[in-house]
């Protein structure tokens, strides 16, 4: 069942506002235009346009090497789609850590010429001058903890973190940071769900989980990985909802089939 379409267009108030009645929020990652169009019909709240769009529609083995421009052509051709979802878009590694006056100026040009409604970057106190100076501009920012995929190489590792005590606390202080900084919402990627239980409640802002638990205030999961249209990716997390792999590869292999054999197309569906 989808949800009314009647409702007006999410922002960063009608998120808090769910918060703080205990509805759920649901966020999904989207490319391009077709795509965000239906995940939009359907009613998801928030659609990312993650820099997973580096893994799921360029083939890179990580989130690293999609640049500011390529997530603007993603971002615009989301935001073309959409008429109720707050759209969120990753600012791309390289493009504000560091240096704040870069971070500002990544900020407005995805602003300007994708219309994004606001943006994400990963980090805590650290980037607290990048936060602070996007939000003086006016631009709308959602945090993200524990699991930072730009910081992959540092890691070494996709497994869970802040299972230690220290970085679960270091976590916790960021959290809190980064809603005093301003920050609307926060990702928790792959954290133990106690401590992304803990993190929810000690919030005003609402969390967002991949791999946090359910104690979060919403979850978000890469739309690829929801559909099984991605193959290989099976981490705990995931849920599939369909197994697209399977159904598009069979569709495309009949079609051939069906060409191949002169079926395609018949007397009725020529003129």
């Amino acid at each position: 069942m989808s949800v009314n379409k009647e409702i007006k267009r999410i922002t960063v108030h009608i998120l808090q506002a769910m918060k703080a009645r205990g509805e759920k929020i649901s966020m999904l990652t989207a490319y391009d235009y077709s795509m965000a169009r239906i995940l939009d019909e359907a009613g998801v709240d928030v659609l990312l346009v993650g820099d997973s769009a580096s893994n799921v529609m360029a083939g890179h083995e990580t989130t690293l090497p999609i640049t500011l421009d390529q997530m603007i052509y993603h971002a615009s051709s989301v935001v073309r789609a959409v008429n109720r979802a707050l759209v969120v878009v990753d600012l791309p590694f390289g493009s504000y850590q560091g240096n704040s006056t870069k971070a500002l100026s990544s900020t407005i040009k995805i602003m300007k010429e994708a219309g994004a409604h606001a943006i994400k970057l990963e980090g805590g106190v650290e980037i607290e001058e990048s936060i602070r100076r996007i939000l003086s501009a006016g631009v709308p920012v959602m945090g993200h903890l524990g699991l930072t995929p730009q910081s992959i190489y540092k890691f070494g590792t996709y497994t869970v973190r802040a299972k230690e005590e220290a970085e679960a606390e270091k976590l916790k202080s960021d959290a809190l940071a980064l809603q005093e900084m301003g920050c609307f919402a926060l990702v928790l990627e792959k954290i133990p769900a106690k401590l992304a239980k803990e993190v929810s409640e000690s919030l005003v802002i609402p969390t967002i989980g991949i791999g946090g638990g359910q104690h979060t205030d919403g979850q978000v999961l890469v739309t690829h990985d929801m559909l099984g249209i991605t193959k290989d990716f099976q981490p705990r997390f995931l849920r599939r909802y369909l197994e697209l792999f399977e159904a598009i590869k069979g569709a495309t292999e009949q079609y051939i089939k069906d060409v191949k054999a002169g079926e395609f197309p018949n007397e009725t569906e020529q003129y």
